[in-house]
């Protein structure tokens, strides 16, 4: 396997955006975020649920 030039990744980026449409494209990046924080807050040993903390901003 090569490494990814910069084509390529522009063709996967084009790729992922006809596929999910302009809208749902920050909604799949912030789903992400979340995910890698709660994934590394486990990682790390953190107990504070991420839930929680979202419950008490509203």
């Amino acid at each position: 396997m090569g490494k990814l030039g910069g084509m390529e990744i522009l063709i996967i980026l084009v790729i992922v955006l006809l596929l999910f449409g302009g809208k749902k494209i920050p909604e799949l990046m912030k789903g992400l975020g979340k995910g890698i924080k709660e994934f590394k807050d486990a990682k790390d040993g953190n107990t504070s649920d991420a839930t929680n903390v979202e419950q008490k901003k509203d």
